[in-house]
This record gives C-alpha cells, structure tokens and sequence, in this order.
C-alpha cells in the first residue's frame, strides 16, 4: 500500500475500542488542540509494542498539553487490548482494527522482513494528523526504542 506524504487529507476512521465504545478521527481532531498522534503497532503485550506503549503513556500530559491526542491502532481484538490497557496503565484509546482497513488505508500494512524471513504484517507507523484533517508528519518502520522521544523532539514538545 502506498504510504502517507504530509499535505494529503488523512483517511477518516471509526474503530472499536478497548474500553468497548469507539473512537473517530474526526472526534480526536475536533478534540485536540493542535491535531492526532495515530501510532500503529503489530502486537498489543509483546515486548517492542509494550515499550512504545508505556513510552506514550509516560508522555501523554506533555503531548496533550502541548495539544495532541494520541491513539494506538493494531489488528489485536478489544478483550486483548482491555487486558493490555489494563496490564499497561494505558490511559488513552487503543483502538482495533480487525480487517486492517485502517492499517491500509494509512500505509501501515504489508510486506515486511524480520529475522530473514518476509511476511505481511503490520508496519510499526507514526502518523501526526492536524486540526484540519491533513497529514504533518509520516514516519514508517520505526523502531519501538527511542521513538516518541524522537517524535516529541519534531513537535516540539521538548
């Protein structure tokens, strides 16, 4: 799937969420201040994806105070991510994405390599959506370490 360039128009998405509601794009947008931090990831509980988690979580009262929501999108059903969630201290929207319609539509799915063998899977992702619905910033195979500090550092949260 081709991958987002800042400037285009992000895909809207409504999906189910750990805490059994759901959560839009366009209500985070009309939320946040300044716009969306949408981090996809491959497996909610795995080591890699519980670092990023915790990191974000450890950073979320910066990100909102400097005006971003942040949600976390993988293809784990909701009683997995309400277990991680809990397990986590997560405190906000982890979204599921079942039939990666949304992991597609955002680039963050398809061929990737790990340990020499190739698989389809998720592609961990970091898209910043703004309050007009546009993309400000696109950064594909992240790695797990270090990566919302680097991110904080682009948006001047630091």
């Amino acid at each position: 799937m081709p991958r987002l360039e800042p400037t285009q128009t992000a895909p809207d998405f409504t999906l189910p969420t750990a805490d059994g509601g759901q959560v839009s794009l366009a209500a985070l947008r009309e939320d946040a201040r300044k716009g969306v931090v949408v981090y996809f990831y491959p497996a909610a509980g795995t080591p890699g994806c519980t670092k990023e988690a915790c990191d974000f979580r450890d950073s979320l009262a910066s990100l909102q105070g400097a005006g971003y929501a942040v949600v976390g999108i993988s293809p784990d059903g909701v009683e997995k991510l309400a277990r991680f969630a809990e397990a986590e201290g997560l405190t906000f929207p982890l979204a599921s994405d079942a039939d990666h319609e949304v992991l597609d539509a955002y680039g963050a799915w398809g061929e990737k390599k790990n340990y020499g063998k190739t698989y389809v899977g998720v592609i961990r992702s970091t898209v910043v959506v703004g309050k007009d619905g546009t993309v400000e910033l696109a950064q594909y195979n992240v790695r797990a370490t270090g990566h919302v500090a680097r991110l904080r550092k682009l948006l001047g949260v630091d």
